[in-house]
Order: C-alpha cells, then structure tokens, then sequence
C-alpha cells in the first residue's frame, strides 16, 4: 500500500500561505504591491488589533472586471506573466500569482472592484471557499481582510502583541512608501492616523515626511545617473541602465544599531548582504567602532540581469553580475562620503580670525592675539608661513586643537600609529639606513623561529634581520622611524601575531605593519610642543584613514561650534 499521497487543495493552500504570510504585516505588504501594480496613486490602509481582527487596502487603481475578479482567487493565476522569458525579465511587484489565494485561505476575505465606469463586484471568501458573489458599484479596489489565521489556530497563537505587530505594519508601509514616492500613503491604526504621506515628487521629499528635516540634514546624497530625479530612477532600469540613487549617514550622524538600513532594486524592497557590506566598507577609515551608518539605496538594474525568484516573499535576490553592483555602490558612495568629510574636516583646521586670551579674574583682558596670517610676516621670504593653530595639552596622550569650525580633541598616540602604519604600506623600506653597530634581539624559541621564516616581509618595512644563532637575531637596519623604538619588542609582536594568525579580513602585511606602528608611535609620557603638533596635523591629513587608528579606534573627535551651542542649551 502507497504511504505518498496527493494533498487536498485545502491543506496545499494552508501551506502556501505559511510561506507567504508570516504575520498581518506580511498580507499589507502583498496588497499594497497589487495596488501598485494596479498603478494607484492613493492608498489607504486600515488595520484592527495589529491585523489580527482587520486588514484593509483600498486604492484608486485601475480594477478588475467581473471575470478578473473570480480568476484572482485561483492559485498562480496572474495578468504578470505570459511565458518563461517574462520570469526572467520582472518589471511589477507581483508575478507569482500567490498571495491573494494563499491569504483567502487563511481568513475572511472581502473583495470590493470595478474598472472605471463600468459595473463593479464584491467577492466574499471564506478559508478559501467563496461564500457570496454579488454587483457593487466601485471604482478601482478594496480588499478587507479579517480574522488573519482563524482556520490555523496552531499558526495564530505564533502571533505577537498588538504593539509589536502595529510596528512591523507600519515598517512595510514606510519601505513600500520610500520605493514608491510618487504614491500617497494613508495607514490608520485601531481609527487613529498613524501616516499620512502625500504623493512626493522624489526620494529625498518622502526621507522629509518620513523623518523630518533634521534627519534629512545629516545624510549625504550619491548618484549613479544623467538625471538623479525620481522618474530618471522610476523608468531608467526599463531602458537597461544601472543607476544608483542613495542618501547616507554623514560623518557626524551614525548611530549605536543598524535602524534606517534600506535597499530597493527596481523599487522593491530586499536584503542584501554584499551590497550591506559595500556600505560599510565605504566608510573604511571613518565608521567608529560599533557605530553603524544610516543609509537608504536605490538601485535600478536591467530586470534581465536580477532574479527575483529566489525567496517567497521575494526579500532575496540574485545579481547577474554581483561584483560590478558591488563595485558601483562602493565606488560612488565612497566618493560622496569623502567629499562631505573633506567639507566638513576644513573648517577645523582653519585658524580662527581672532583668539582671545582669557581675562583675569578682574576681569582685564590679559592679551589679544590674532592668528590671521596677514597680520605675520615670516622672516624667510622663500618659505610661506603657516600658522599654527592654538592648541591645550590636555593630560596623557590627548590634546585639543581650537580652529574656525570648532574644538578639535587628538590622541596623539592614535594619529602618529595611522601615519606610521601607511609610511609602512607605503614603502618605509626606502627610507631605512644601515646601523654602525648591529643589534643583538634574543627571543623565545617559537619567536626566533617565526621571525626567521618571514625575514623577506621584514625586509619590505626596512627591518634587515639575519640568523645570529641561539634563537637570538642580528638587526642590521631599521627605518628613521624606528630607531628609537623598543625593537624586541617590536620582533616579539610581530612574531606573537604571525603564531596566532592574522584576522580574515587582512593580509599579513597588514597586521604587522599595525603591530609595528603601534610600538612606534608616540608615547603618554611625552608632551609635543607647538611645532610638533602642526607637523603631526598636517602628516595626518595626507592619509588614506585619518580619522582612526589601524585597530579603528578614533585618532581625532570634532566638536563643531553648534554641538557646543547646543550643549550649552544656546541652540
């Protein structure tokens, strides 16, 4: 006797809907995309209890006719493909033909269509079975889903709280309404407004609904297209261009979690590792550590050239060509972020037009002096002068800066570790000199043998390290930069990291130049004088990273005059 048997219908569209409908957000997300697909302009959105009495979508749509309207609820019946080739050229939200069978078969759905000037139908179905058919004069559609999951009780007890559910509603509302800007929105929660978005004329004025003006001021925009307004992205990926329309955390505005991290391709809202992690990477250098960027990216890609099908609710995707994707949101992100950074960093190393001395508690003004470079002249006429920015030594490695945009705070240690570390990249190895009197290193056995096997990558920092015997090494040239350092030290780093291993995300190279620069860099137990920190400014601002360390921590903080107003309660 066979023990494989063909499942009922009923029990087939139970588990269809199971990976189609997650939650109530889940069946607000597959109507409002059939809305937009029916080229609506005005969406209103109801819900009960979290979605779990009611969900209802209504829009102002093209509609459906009689005949339409009885076939929507037949499984993969759909007006989005015609054949195989169309699977693989997706140009609408929906193409499946899933969603409205598998939510009727878990709810009681009314359905109210009409096209325009033309006699309209309501549908009533009931767990998947239709209950009522009758004339209703409507224009465009109304779909009315209640009591989400009565016939699966077992799936309905999954559900969460009325608060957590309301919160992932209005999350697929506000992706659907930043995908689809030139779409009014109207979401109502228990009969309280909660949205109410207007039909915008382009991303950045529905980020401005959303969000407000203020979080709007801290994002940088990049673009990847002739024209960066709304239609060129709405129609561009039509005509087989790839375009990129992206706004991004500036370099004052990260936050402590990953909130406000949106990608669309092709307006559909999906997740994405690779493209994720092109973002980040654009903020090489300059993301604090455990700080994450904001960011909302708009890709329009030849629909020839991404799969869609790969996930049932279609939040995955597949790139033809991942690495050219990859490769253009790094490429145009990068370059905005390092043009805001380099607009905003200038004014902090601009000297104030004048710096005033503190007065005495008599309040008499001690000394005025003026740092404008007009008001000195230098007595080598060859040479132009430069003025020196005042700076306060403030206790161990750090210091403050004072310049036109604000209060500069440096760790010295930090910055001169990043300038030593990309002098090592970069090829200290020319500026190594031999020394008089060789060096003697005596290291542990695991140590000596470690630094033996990697002399030639030594050799390329402009360290010479030949076999003394006795697990001891003979250092016969080191770089200026070195000289002074505590090379044992710096041998015994360098073969500790080479044992361990090195992190998968960076080249061996790497590491050690880091071990190496960390050693050599300027130590808490010295103060720099005025000249000394001028030259480690300016050998600074000429590095790839400047603002971190090659561990990431911070090598300097900025304090603009407005952040101090506004922690002085005077903005």
């Amino acid at each position: 006797m066979p023990i494989i048997k063909i499942l009922p219908p009923d029990l087939r569209n139970k588990i269809a809907a199971g990976e189609v409908i997650e939650r109530p957000a889940s069946v607000v997300k597959e109507l409002i995309e059939n809305s937009i697909d029916a080229e609506s302009t005005s969406i209103r959105i109801d819900i009960l209890n979290g979605g779990k009495k009611l969900i209802s979508v209504s829009d102002n749509g093209i509609g459906m006719d009689r005949e339409d309207a009885l076939l929507c609820f037949e499984r993969h019946a759909t007006s989005k493909l015609k054949s195989e080739k169309d699977l693989f050229n997706i140009k609408t939200m929906g193409f499946r033909g899933e969603a409205l069978p598998s939510i009727a078969s878990v709810s009681k759905v009314t359905l109210i269509t009409g096209l325009k000037d033309a006699p309209g139908i309501s549908i009533s179905v009931h767990g998947g079975e239709i209950r009522e058919i009758k004339d209703s004069p409507s224009a465009g559609t109304s779909m009315e889903i209640r009591d989400l999951f009565f016939n699966t009780p077992a799936r309905r007890k999954f559900l969460k709280s009325t608060g957590t559910e309301v919160f992932h509603i209005i999350d697929t509302v506000t992706r659907e309404a930043l995908s689809h800007p030139e779409t009014g929105f109207l979401l109502n929660c228990d009969n309280q407004e909660v949205m109410n978005l207007p039909a915008a004329s382009c991303i950045r004025e529905r980020i401005l609904q959303l969000y407000g003006s203020e979080f709007l001021d801290g994002l940088v925009e990049a673009t990847h297209s002739e024209d960066s307004s709304s239609a060129s992205l709405r129609e561009s990926w039509k005509e087989s261009e790839t375009t990129l329309s992206a706004f991004v955390s500036n370099t004052a505005t990260f936050r402590n979690s990953r909130a406000h991290q949106f990608i669309f391709i092709n307006k559909r809202p999906v997740k994405d590792t690779s493209i994720s992690h092109a973002v980040y990477r654009a903020y090489e250098g300059i993301l604090p550590h455990e700080k994450h960027p904001v960011f909302f990216l708009f890709l329009g890609i030849d629909p020839e050239k991404v799969d869609f099908n790969v996930h049932p609710a279609k939040r995955e995707i597949r790139f033809a060509d991942k690495e050219s994707v990859y490769q253009l949101v790094l490429g145009n992100l990068r370059e905005a972020i390092r043009k805001e950074r380099d607009a905003y960093v200038k004014p902090f190393a601009e000297s104030p037009e004048t710096i005033q001395a503190p007065t005495s508690m008599y309040g008499i003004t001690e000394a005025v002096v003026s740092a404008s470079s007009d008001s000195i002249v230098s007595e080598n006429l060859e040479l132009a002068y430069k003025p020196l920015l005042p700076s306060l030594y403030l206790g161990d490695t750090f210091f403050a800066v004072s310049g036109k945009g604000g209060l500069t705070l440096i760790d010295h240690h930090a910055a001169h570790e990043r300038i030593l570390y990309e002098r090592l990249l970069t090829g200290m190895a020319s500026q190594s000199s031999r020394l008089l009197f060789p060096r003697q290193v005596r290291l542990s056995s695991r140590e000596y043998k470690a630094i033996l096997e990697n002399t030639s990558i030594l050799r390329e920092f402009g360290i010479e390290a030949d076999d003394f015997g006795h697990d001891t090494v003979l250092i016969r040239s080191l770089p200026e930069a070195l000289n002074e350092a505590d090379i044992r030290g710096i041998l015994s780093d360098i073969a500790s990291c080479i044992i361990k291993g090195i992190p998968p995300d960076k080249s061996l190279r790497e590491s050690l130049a880091a071990r190496i620069a960390c050693h050599s860099s300027v130590r808490g137990s010295r103060v720099l004088n005025q000249e000394e920190i001028a030259n480690l400014l300016e050998d600074l601002e000429q590095t790839r990273h400047p603002d971190q360390c090659p561990h990431g921590r911070p090598t300097r903080i900025f304090l603009s005059l407005d952040a101090l107003k506004k922690m002085f309660r005077r903005k």
